[in-house]
């Protein structure tokens, strides 16, 4: 490949029309992500509690499922970002092709996950029969059926990682759609579907992705861009493998202790609730809360979709200017975000937990524990801009160490402390394990203007 390009925009146009023309995509596509994760928790909950209580127990399983096939993926964008930016076109083409073997690989790892631990994991916390099968129904076809998943989240890193935003965009976009259409047919058996209730919602998520998959990889072999994907001679180097997976399995790691956190909090209600109904409520209310939330994160992390290969090829082409000015820009935009969704459980939460069927009990615990997490928004965007920050310059594991410290080392002892009083406390451990994070975060974008970030100010050869 011709080591001659194109002056590419990432490099060159005004700031904030560059990240909100690469931002806008990502955010609209992850908000129609968000809507159907919200669509499909209403429909799954119109079949009875424990069909919403099933779901919310499976959900960190599947998290870590989509924390593989995303922490992976945003391995392969750091890499492929940084080679563009330095002009090393041949390495960048080499890394996306890695990544979509990489993606074939990790999903043959949750056939196997998805065969054997499906009824245990779910076993783990409910003794229902019902909840048990409902469960594992859904498990098995997300996990086993994850190719489509795995092979579309790749494709749209790798494109991100150009600059081309609009495709992923359409990929998430028709994913999210065929999904919310399937999902009511399949759930409640409508025209000439079979009525297969939670199996149905898993059916749906699948379909959907293939969907992506197919659609995605034709825009990849058809369509020029900057990087070629090919299989021609094509040998495993471990190089790239490294430099993929030293962005890749820190962030790996950090979206994948979400499920821990998810999983930690479902115990210590089930060890500390005072009856069963109270259990299942509030971990109806987690997973309501979980699914909602994502309305309000999934804007900022396609904010953060957009704004790291820019700080990535800045990075690489040694425009620390360019730079800042991204992490600026990004920074004000996740704020705004962030209040407004604050502002909104504040004063919206009973109607939120109403669009779920929710009932007297779960509306009575659920009301004060989203008003209690929500306060955790708005430090939130500081956070997650800054592991944007470290994920884009290849400092991934100071992402993954703010995640620990928010999700495991803070949070679950809090939790668990807390919890202990009262659950209604336990909320608090939200809040508190955001505000550490934070801390932490401009800790580590000291360190690094200090030492690493003074190499920006020397030409690049």
């Amino acid at each position: 490949m011709s080591e001659t390009k194109s002056l590419n925009k990432m490099g060159t146009k005004a700031m904030f029309p560059l990240l909100m023309s690469m931002s806008l995509p990502a955010m609209f596509s992850m908000l129609i992500q968000a809507l159907y994760n919200i669509v499909d928790s209403i429909f799954v909950s119109q079949i009875g509690p424990a069909a919403l209580n099933a779901v919310s127990l499976a959900y960190p399983l599947q998290m870590i499922m989509i924390s593989f096939a995303v922490g992976t993926a945003v391995g392969v964008n750091s890499l492929i970002a940084r080679r563009l930016g330095a002009k090393r076109y041949d390495e960048a083409s080499s890394a996306a092709t890695h990544g979509i073997v990489i993606a074939v690989a990790t999903w043959l790892l949750f056939v196997l996950i998805g065969l054997f631990l499906s009824r245990p994991f779910i076993a783990l916390f409910s003794d229902n029969d019902t909840i048990i099968t409902y469960g594992t129904q859904y498990l098995n076809v997300v996990l086993i059926c994850s190719l489509g998943c795995m092979v579309s989240v790749m494709g749209e890193k790798t494109l991100q990682a150009t600059g081309n935003m609009i495709v992923p965009m359409l990929t998430q976009l028709l994913g999210a759609v065929i999904n919310i259409i399937l999902d009511p047919l399949f759930i409640h058996g409508y025209w000439i579907f079979p009525k297969l209730e939670v199996l149905g919602a898993a059916i749906a998520t699948v379909i959907a992705q293939f969907c992506s998959m197919f659609f995605i990889i034709a825009i990849l072999i058809f369509k020029h861009h900057d990087v070629k994907i090919s299989f021609r001679n094509f040998k495993l180097k471990a190089s790239i493998l490294k430099n993929i997976y030293v962005v890749g399995v820190p962030a790996i790691i950090m979206q994948s202790i979400g499920s821990v956190m998810v999983s930690g909090v479902n115990g210590i209600i089930s060890i500390f609730a005072s009856s069963v109904a109270i259990k299942e409520a509030y971990i109806n209310v987690f997973g309501i809360y979980f699914k909602l939330q994502s309305f309000v994160f999934m804007p900022v992390f396609g904010l953060s979709q957009g704004t790291s290969p820019i700080i990535g090829y800045n990075y690489g082409a040694r425009n620390k200017k360019r730079m800042y000015q991204a992490l600026k820009i990004c920074l004000l935009v996740a704020a705004v975000i962030m209040t407004l969704g604050f502002l909104l459980f504040q004063l919206g939460s009973p109607f939120l937990l109403s669009l779920f069927e929710a009932d007297k009990l779960t509306i009575e615990l659920g009301v004060p524990a989203f008003k209690i997490i929500s306060l955790c928004f708005v430090p939130a965007a500081v956070g997650i801009t800054f592991s944007t920050l470290f994920q884009a310059v290849g400092k991934g594991v100071r992402s993954m160490l703010m995640s620990i410290m928010r999700q495991l080392v803070v949070l679950l002892p809090a939790a668990f402390i807390l919890g202990k009083i009262s659950l209604s406390y336990l909320w608090y451990a939200f809040p508190i394990a955001e505000v550490f994070a934070l801390v932490a975060a401009l800790l580590f974008f000291m360190n690094l203007v200090k030492h690493d970030f003074k190499m920006l100010d020397q030409p690049l050869e």
